[in-house]
Formats: C-alpha cells, structure tokens, sequence
C-alpha cells in the first residue's frame, strides 16, 4: 500500500463533494435522533398503548447503549476507511427502521425494574432493542461517520467548508421534516418504511461518491489544511479544550433532545397544536442556515471558545423566554433564537476537533466527543419528562437550566483552542 505522502491529494473541487455526502449521510441519521423519534412519538405511543415515562426510559437505555458504538465506529474509521463502514451502516439501519415500521402491539415483552418506577413494569423488548439499533447505528455511528468524512477532506479553507456542511445538512432536515408533514400522523408506519427504504438505496450510492486518496483505508489523514502535529485520543482527553466544548455541546444536545423528543406535548402544554409543532421544526433549520454560514465565516476570524460562549449566551436567553409566550408570534421568536443557538453550536462541534487536535486520530477523538453528545441526548427527554410529571410542567426546568449554560458560556470565553499536544512518536 503506498504511503499517505504518495497517495494524490483531493483536489479542491471535490472536496465539495465529501462536503455534501457528509451532510446527507448525517440527514440519513433522522430515524436515530432524537428529532426524528419525535415525528412518531405520539402515534406510536398511542398504537403500542406504552406510557410516556416508560417511553422515555426506553430511550433512555437504548440512547446511553446506542453511544457506545461510536467507540468501535471511530476505532473502524481509523484503521479501514468511511466508504465500507458507511455502506454498512448504513444498510443496517435502513433494515433496523423497515423492521421498526411493523411493530405491533404483543411483541416480545418482559417485566423489569425501570429506575425510580419502584415496581415493575412490562414494555415490549421489541421496541426496546429497535430503539436501541436506531440509535446506536443512527445518532451514534452514522454521525461519526460524516463527522469524520467533513473533517479528513475539509480543504483550506475550513471555516468556509464548516459552514457550508452545516447549511446543507440543515437544508437536508428541512425539506425531509416537509415530507413528514405530508403524512397523516396515524400513518407513521408508512413514514417509517418510507424512510428505511431511502437508507437501503443510499448505501449503495452515496459511499462510491467518496475518494480513497483522502478517505484512506489505512485511516491516515492526509492533511490538506498545514499540520505538523496530531494528538491521539489520550492527549486530547487531557485537555480542557476538548472538555469544555464537549460538555457545552453536550448540554445544548440534551436540551435539543429533550425538547425535540416531547416538542409535541411541550407546545400543547401552551396551548399550540402539532401543526404548530412541524412548522416550528421547519423555522429553526431555516434560522440555522444562516448562523451556520455566519459561524462558520466567523470561526475563519474569531477564537472558537468566544463563539461558544455567544452560542450558549443565545441558547440560555431562549431557554428563558419560552415559558412565558402566549402567541404563535412568540413562539416563533422562541424558535428563531433557538435557531441561531444550534447553528453556532453545530458548527463549532464540527470544526473544533480537527482543528485543536489534528486529523492523525480524528475517528477515536470525534467517537468520544459523539459518544458524550449522544449520553446527553439520552438523559434530556428522562429529565424533561421526570419534571413533567413531578411539577406538572416542563418550564421550571427551562429556568434552571438557563444559569447552567451562563456558566459555560463564562468557561468557554476563556478557554484556548490551540493547547500545545506532543506529536507521538509512532501512530497507535
């Protein structure tokens, strides 16, 4: 096999091309995310006759299992390459979720001990395990993945590219939350195999789209942005930076989750309808679209740490504001900030790993920094719902997280994305 200083670079112009498989593969994760699981809450909650706590601690488990495959995913990126990984995860997903779209009430079902429930309670196992392949192969590996895909072919100018993956990926959501709006809410099953299908068909198309002289097989990063130095996963642990921004986002993906996951119920609770609901899922992708071009021309100029600290100001006065709208005018307001908050967030959780850590081990370094994210998105819905049920609304929780993300956006105003890493002497 010849060496990575052998192998042809990736010109400049294909570059774009790995820019947007990247995004579509991380739309392909819909089905395993959180936002994507929303679409269906209710209908399949009503079909299979399951309470909503008990739901919500069904994802929980399925979510915090579903993270550790981001380990193995990265350890795979690393030593094999995106294109065979992607074909097969991408079809296993696609099975997981045609398979999901059949479920009926009577499968598999077993008594077991939810925490704090403090008796037994039955949920079906099915549901349990299809919850937890959506999960594990969506929110967790089809997101290493494209993560890994932007970052080794990201070109020179990274900033720009950043931005651009984040705006086609939000495109990407947009218009695939205008399909789901096209059908009925009781016709959820079609929907679901609707979408399992498209995975299918993707992983025979869009892995050829990827080229071996910078996806290589041997997972070396050829460093088409200058780099002499490379930090391994165990280096980057040690760092704050990979800490704060990891907790940040972190936190931004468990409130998203939470919300996501119950917007529905959340939005009812103030009076507005599920129609209401898919509009707003529609306006802050929209809102995104710009705070991802503007984050990403704006981290080609200012230290990453500071528009961390912007994006969770933003993120902690829309958390204050939504508890008390009354009009659809407000909400979307409420929207519209939220917007801006996941946009920066997106965009600086993209760039900051390749760029503070290099591209030598960025599969392992970008599966812990998923896994961490997924953890979180696990955990947001259980905590939203265990307020829901102990307080008889959700909008105490939105207060107390509001001086949580004050907090980190101080800690991340003065955190560094350039610590100095010693370049190891051998590749692990």
């Amino acid at each position: 096999m010849p060496s990575s200083a052998e192998r042809p670079v990736l010109s400049s112009r294909y570059v774009w091309v790995h820019v947007i498989v990247a995004a579509l593969v991380m739309v392909a994760t819909l089905p395993g995310r959180t936002h994507g699981l929303g679409v269906i809450t209710k209908p399949l909650l009503r079909d299979l006759q399951i309470d909503s706590l008990v739901y919500a601690n069904i994802n929980l488990w399925a979510t915090l299992i579903g993270a550790l495959f981001c380990l193995p995913c990265g350890w795979l990126l690393d030593r094999f390459g995106a294109r065979y990984v992607l074909m097969a995860v991408m079809l296993a997903l696609g099975a997981v979720v045609v398979s999901m779209s059949g479920m009926k009430r009577g499968w598999s079902v077993a008594e077991v001990m939810l925490p704090g429930s403090g008796s037994p309670t039955s949920f079906a196992i099915g549901l349990f395990v299809m919850i937890l392949l959506t999960r594990g192969l969506g929110q967790s590996s089809l997101s290493v993945i494209s993560l890994s895909i932007i970052g080794r072919s990201k070109g020179r100018r990274a900033g720009l590219s950043y931005g651009v993956y984040s705006f086609a990926l939000a495109v990407g959501f947009m218009l695939a939350f205008a399909a789901c709006r096209k059908i009925p809410e009781v016709e959820w099953r079609t929907l679901w195999a609707a979408m399992g299908w498209i995975l299918i068909g993707g992983a025979f198309v869009l892995p050829w789209f990827l080229r071996a002289s910078v996806m290589a097989e041997d997972g070396k990063h050829i460093p088409l942005a200058e780099r002499t130095a490379s930090a391994t996963l165990a280096m980057a642990l040690r760092t704050r930076t990979f800490w704060i921004f990891a907790i940040a986002t972190s936190l931004y993906g468990g409130i998203a989750s939470g919300i996501s996951l119950f917007n529905q119920f959340i939005l009812e609770e103030r009076g507005f309808t599920r129609d209401d609901y898919l509009k707003i899922a529609m306006i802050s992708p929209m809102v995104g679209l710009a705070s991802n071009l503007a984050t990403g021309w704006l981290a080609t100029r200012w230290p990453l740490g500071r528009l961390l600290a912007v994006s969770m100001t933003v993120l902690a006065a829309s958390l204050c504001y939504f508890p008390s709208v009354r009009t659809i005018e407000e909400v979307y307001a409420y929207a519209v900030t939220m917007g801006v908050a996941g946009g920066m967030v997106t965009v600086l959780f993209f760039s900051i790993w390749s760029r503070a850590f290099g591209g030598g081990h960025l599969g392992k370094i970008q599966g812990a920094a998923q896994m961490l994210t997924v953890l979180s998105s696990a955990l947001g819905p259980v905590v939203f719902e265990f307020c829901k049920k102990q307080y008889g609304s959700y909008s105490l929780l939105f207060y107390a997280l509001v001086p949580i993300c004050g907090l980190l956006a101080l800690l991340a105003w003065f955190t560094t994305t350039r610590e100095p890493v010693e370049v190891p002497s051998k590749q692990d």
